[in-house]
């Protein structure tokens, strides 16, 4: 019995292993446009209350190199001097425009809102919706634009450097990938069209301005929180293929800034992912059976004084196939080594924040961000 459990637990941790290091290989870093010729871009940027960070996003953008672009700020009725920056900022260069955000209308969160009033207001052919708190390098809007027109994709996405300095931060963002590149087939999402396979990132999407009106955009997603992962489902509804890309060397993004923003903002739209009621039982199974219990019968075994060979050896290859991913990961997408480390712990973190965010919605509660409630969330 110990032997068929402890080899569940192998397998359990093996899975998103395997998978995990096929698709390294195919998450690629975008290539330069070389003789490609590039639409210009509109770089659309919702802002509430980000005076600590808009000045330094605009600046980014504005460095970009390769192609014709413009940067327009919808300023969504913020508090603070948000819009006072991007209109100095407007003032000393032609590129940048300064927006002001239309009443938000019921039924609408703030930020979808915002990326729809930006995409009316967009001159060019490509739309690349960027968070305010993302910093492009110079070279990313030319590259993700060429990552998209080689494929003849609708939509691009990708994950910037997650930049973390609080421990829930280091313990917990870095498993965006380990889930992203264990659980998604990247390959399949490639090749087809099929709304399962959507994936992105809401801090960076790129996408041709005509396939976005066509599959209605921003307003068919209104009332969600999480448009990193159902704006390329929506566009993949419609037909249009969806890709990701590594920013990791292109961008850079400190998300929050102390723990109750990690747990607040990983809870606020976890219920339309791995806390969807459907799905947060099983994967909550696959990860506490591979993750975490390896390392819990090593520990468990150590102090009672051991236990047959073959059992060990299930295990520490369990623990080896929970460890590798994210030893890979941190080199690769420039992680921290103490988040790795505690690999087991973040993940009953995470865990608990995703039962947290469903008992949330099961009963009622409002979600709560920027300083806007939204019930039943």
């Amino acid at each position: 019995m110990l032997d068929a459990f402890t080899i569940a637990m192998m397998l359990c941790a093996l899975a998103p292993t395997v998978l995990f290091c096929v698709n390294l290989r195919r998450y690629l870093v975008p290539v330069a446009a070389g003789s490609i010729p590039l639409p210009a871009v509109s770089v659309l940027i919702p802002a509430r209350d980000e005076e600590g960070a808009i000045g330094a996003a605009v600046a980014s953008v504005l460095a970009s190199t390769g192609m014709e672009f413009e940067v327009v700020v919808m300023d969504d009725c913020s508090t603070d001097r948000t819009g006072a920056i991007v209109a100095e900022m407007a003032a000393a260069d032609g590129r940048v425009r300064l927006e002001q955000a239309p009443v938000l209308p019921k039924g609408w969160n703030g930020k979808q809102h915002a990326c729809w009033a930006l995409a009316h207001v967009a001159r060019h052919e490509l739309m690349c919706f960027v968070d305010a708190d993302v910093r492009l390098e110079p070279e990313a809007l030319a590259r993700m634009a060429a990552f998209l027109v080689r494929g003849d994709r609708g939509l691009v996405s990708g994950f910037p450097r997650q930049v973390t300095g609080t421990w829930l931060e280091w313990l917990l963002l870095p498993l965006i990938h380990f889930v992203l590149l264990g659980f998604l087939p990247v390959e399949r999402m490639r090749k087809s069209t099929d709304p399962s396979m959507a994936a992105g990132c809401g801090q960076f999407m790129l996408v041709r301005r005509e396939d976005y009106f066509a599959c209605g955009g921003h307003e068919e997603i209104k009332a969600t929180m999480h448009d990193g992962l159902l704006l390329p489902r929506l566009f993949r509804q419609h037909g249009f293929k969806t890709d990701l890309a590594d920013l990791t060397s292109l961008a850079t993004c400190r998300m929050y800034r102390n723990a109750g923003q990690v747990w607040q903002g990983l809870a606020k739209n976890a219920t339309e992912g791995i806390a969807d009621p459907v799905r947060i039982f099983p994967i909550s199974v696959l990860l506490v059976m591979g993750q975490v219990l390896p390392f819990c019968f090593a520990g468990w075994f150590a102090v009672r004084g051991g236990a047959p060979v073959a059992v060990w050896v299930y295990v520490l290859v369990g623990i080896a196939g929970a460890w590798l991913p994210r030893v890979l990961a941190a080199v690769r997408f420039r992680q921290s080594w103490r988040g790795a480390l505690l690999h087991p712990v973040g993940i009953m973190t995470l865990l608990a924040v995703q039962w947290y965010a469903l008992t949330r919605k099961l009963m009622g509660g409002a979600v709560s961000w920027k300083s806007r409630a939204y019930a039943g969330e």
